[in-house]
């Protein structure tokens, strides 16, 4: 929850897709139907596009690139090139999947660590 009001904060960011946050078109739904939010964090890049997504998963430390997310440590994948990348272009941004989105597994480590790496990602 708090990399995700992070993230929703930060200027380099233009949109957090997070059902923790009160933002969220399905918070309510998801209140309703869990007991958690989970650790599964999607987010735009303002004006983003690949060369800022490599750009920022350059700068992360802690946060690895990863085509799964489905390890213990955080990971992040870049959808449009890594898990969608066979999907044409015009589907992938029909669905959602453009080329500033990036996908976050928030892992085992210290969220403050995490925060901080995120940070300098997105300076």
């Amino acid at each position: 929850m708090r990399i995700a009001e992070f993230l929703e904060k930060h200027p380099a960011v233009s949109h957090v897709f997070y059902p923790g946050l009160s933002s969220n078109q399905f918070h309510n739904l998801a209140k309703q139907q869990m007991t958690g939010f989970g650790g599964m964090i999607s987010f735009k890049l303002k004006n983003g596009d690949k060369i800022k997504v490599n750009s920022f998963v350059k700068k992360l430390r802690i946060i690895s690139l990863a085509e799964s997310l489905g390890g213990v440590e955080s990971l992040v994948c870049y959808p449009s090139s890594m898990t969608h990348g066979s999907v044409p272009e015009e589907q992938r941004n029909a669905i959602g999947v453009t080329k500033d989105l990036i996908r976050l597994s928030a892992g085992i480590e210290d969220v403050d660590d995490l925060i901080e790496d995120l940070s300098e990602g997105l300076k």
